[in-house]
């Protein structure tokens, strides 16, 4: 979508994408006033400290995962493997200047488990920055063909780096990294498969290859995993895929300490909602960590946002 949240830290200001004269741009918007500032480039994530955001080209991410980027911008670079000139920039947000930090070529040139993959088409995704604005994750992302084959897939890594793309260090190398997100500044929870490892979350340390189980036997299926505000990461806030033939989504909360699972709503995702047109829950929490916002399609109503109370759960 695009991307519609508050600037960090404010009450007035809100930013999202949009299209403007055949370019993909972002706009800061007052609420009070209307006013607007029209930044040249789209963003993907924004630091906690609303100073600065990073964002990758969303023409290449479309055309290499459809349903992830967006559409009625031509790619320029569509024919190469690992171009040189785009990748991820950096934008400040006072000043809308951008800054190319880590162009595909970078990641490209650099081998995955002693194989080089210089020659397979690469691209970026899930743009995270970490909660003291100094770090940000990203996927590098690669397969042998352009086109989607449903049967191969693709490898994925997952790096950090600093806000202006220096020290660049390759946290996740299973090459099977998914959904995560930042426990605090030094840690990251993450789906992957470490090495000798079954699938799961694990929590990893930034910089080094420690690696702890999360939710072991209980959070068992990928999902959209965020920590609930204000409860000192006491509780992981999670979701799973449409599973089995009446295709339920399940949203639920996890107990770190009590490794509990506590289911919060059973959603029925509709046939029609498959592939690039699936619907995940996608749970987030309101600031107060007290209530829960998921998307669904279970009453045939298209796309809804609705409201889960979980206040008696998480006191």
């Amino acid at each position: 979508g695009c991307m519609l949240q508050w600037i960090p830290g404010s009450a007035d200001e809100v930013i999202w994408n949009d299209r403007q004269d055949g370019q993909f741009v972002s706009i800061i918007m007052n609420v009070h006033t209307w006013k607007k500032r029209i930044l040249p480039k789209p963003i993907y994530t924004i630091s906690p400290d609303a100073t600065w955001a990073v964002g990758l080209d969303f023409g290449r991410l479309q055309d290499l995962r459809p349903g992830y980027g967006y559409k009625g911008v031509p790619d320029p670079y569509q024919s190469m493997k690992a171009p040189e000139k785009t990748g991820i920039y950096r934008i400040d947000l006072k000043t809308g200047k951008d800054e190319l930090i880590i162009p595909y070529a970078a990641c490209a040139a650099l081998p995955h488990q002693g194989e080089d993959v210089s020659t397979y088409w690469h691209w970026y995704n899930h743009l995270l920055i970490s909660p003291d604005s100094k770090r940000f994750i990203f996927l590098n992302r690669w397969r042998k063909e352009r086109i989607i084959d449903p049967g191969k897939g693709f490898i994925t890594r997952m790096f950090t780096a600093d806000k202006n793309g220096k020290n660049q260090y390759v946290l996740d190398p299973s090459g099977y990294t998914s959904h995560f997100v930042w426990r605090d500044h030094q840690h990251v929870c993450a789906w992957t498969r470490p090495a000798n490892q079954p699938d799961g979350f694990y929590l990893l340390k930034d910089l080094t290859q420690d690696v702890t189980p999360v939710g072991k036997g209980v959070m068992v299926l990928n999902g959209h995993n965020t920590y609930l505000p204000k409860q000192h990461n006491a509780w992981i806030l999670n979701d799973c895929y449409p599973q089995g033939a009446d295709r339920f989504q399940v949203p639920y909360l996890y107990n770190v300490a009590s490794n509990q699972r506590i289911d919060i709503g059973r959603f029925h995702s509709p046939d029609t909602y498959k592939g690039e047109w699936r619907c995940d829950l996608h749970p987030r929490s309101s600031p107060d960590g007290k209530m829960v916002i998921i998307d669904s399609t279970h009453e045939g109503l298209g796309r809804q946002l609705y409201l889960i109370d979980i206040s008696k759960l998480v006191g």
